[in-house]
């Protein structure tokens, strides 16, 4: 990211240096970086706007913009946690602590980032997407609520459509992971990104990868995983999706059973994220890659083999009972009204003929519509009508 003076920043914005000495003062210009004495504001920043004035929506969308801005800034390579020395607000100091404990599998610290944010909604909008994948991880399902929730009312009563897609965007971090695809909004499907502003982007990007990959499309996986990252790496540097990204191309390569560029790609994430500690992206995906993480790890990074193992244990289990719960509190979103009949029907135990009859289709085109209604569901174990039953009632 470019910086520019105070100086300059106040003849581009049409207002005097020492107004842009207040706004300093006032935490009103995110991304601001001091050096010794000096400050330097971001290039591309425009005035922040004056919050006594304005519509309020068209006020946190201009803040949240700022943010998600200021936080998307790579971090060193050689020593990720440097980003916090160079950043004097709060707010996005806590952005950073709350990605970096997540990438080490401490999601408590995470959770406990998102709560300082109370009552600053644009900074707790910029948290909340990390802070869904902690809940998950947690296993705690009324934190997850409660973020859901504030999602859920900035989507519903904005009257901005580009605060509405970036809350449609951080709340799809729960849909996309745990495969409820019926949720993600149709625009992330698309892959149209036109209301989204630049910083925003990569993380709709690998959001349509894990898209992708519940799909079961290795190819389009990996064509957008491999894009994705050759316009966000550095190699001084380093983010939180350039070490996912690399990661998704491990898991297109090892689905497409091109095992040596699926190794090739896992031990490049590797050497970029276990020399400090971040172990996560890799206990998410452990199911995934099969025997391969587990050679990897003892090929080149032993020593993270049982912290690895543990994390998996402690939040892998919690994945799948989110999955369940909100599958069951949406099941009439992700089934059609008829679907859901039949569902339930069928969770009672009716049989197949008595069920067709009452829908009047045949018994072949109902066992067909059954096997639909349990994909959707993610429903495999058997006897599979008792696991219905678990989502139905």
């Amino acid at each position: 990211m470019d910086y520019i003076s105070t100086t300059i920043a106040a003849e581009k914005w049409g207002v005097s240096p020492r107004q842009v000495q207040r706004l300093l003062a006032e935490s009103r210009i995110s991304g601001a970086r001091k050096y010794g004495r000096l400050w330097m504001v971001p290039a591309d920043l425009e005035k922040p706007g004056d919050p006594r004035k304005g519509e309020p929506h068209k006020q946190l969308y201009a803040d949240l913009c700022q943010i998600i801005t200021a936080t998307t800034m790579p971090m060193p390579r050689a020593n990720p946690d440097a980003v916090l020395d160079t950043i004097s607000e709060e707010r996005l100091c806590l952005q950073y602590q709350g990605e970096l404990a997540y990438l080490r599998g401490d999601f408590e610290t995470t959770k406990k980032c998102y709560e300082k944010t109370a009552g600053d909604n644009a900074a707790r909008l910029r948290a909340s997407s990390i802070a869904i994948a902690a809940a998950i991880s947690l296993g705690d399902y009324s934190f997850y609520l409660e973020i859901e929730s504030f999602l859920k009312g900035v989507i519903e009563n904005s009257e901005k459509n580009e605060l509405k897609v970036i809350a449609e965007l951080f709340l799809s971090t729960a849909y996309v992971s745990a495969g409820i695809l019926n949720l993600v909004p149709s625009w992330l499907k698309d892959g149209n990104f036109a209301a989204l502003i630049a910083a925003a982007k990569p993380d709709a990007a690998y959001k349509r990868v894990k898209y992708f990959q519940f799909l079961g499309q290795p190819e389009s996986m990996l064509a957008t995983a491999q894009t994705a990252w050759q316009l966000c790496a550095l190699k001084s540097k380093i983010s939180f999706h350039d070490i996912y990204f690399q990661i998704a191309c491990a898991m297109a390569c090892y689905a497409l059973g091109r095992i040596n560029e699926a190794t090739r790609w896992l031990l490049d994430a590797m050497n970029i994220a276990l020399p400090h500690g971040f172990i996560t992206p890799f206990a998410e995906s452990a199911t995934t890659f099969g025997s391969l993480l587990d050679k990897c790890l003892k090929q080149e990074y032993p020593e993270y083999c049982d912290a690895m193992a543990k994390l998996w244990k402690r939040s892998f289990p919690n994945w799948m009972i989110f999955h369940n719960l909100l599958t069951k509190d949406n099941i009439t979103v992700i089934l059609s009204q008829r679907d859901y009949q039949i569902a339930q029907f069928a969770a009672h135990g009716i049989p197949y003929k008595v069920i067709a009859e009452q829908f009047h289709i045949s018994v072949g085109t109902l066992k067909n519509r059954m096997q639909v209604i349990y994909d959707m569901l993610h429903i495999s174990e058997k006897p599979r009508r008792q696991e219905l039953a678990k989502f139905v009632f």
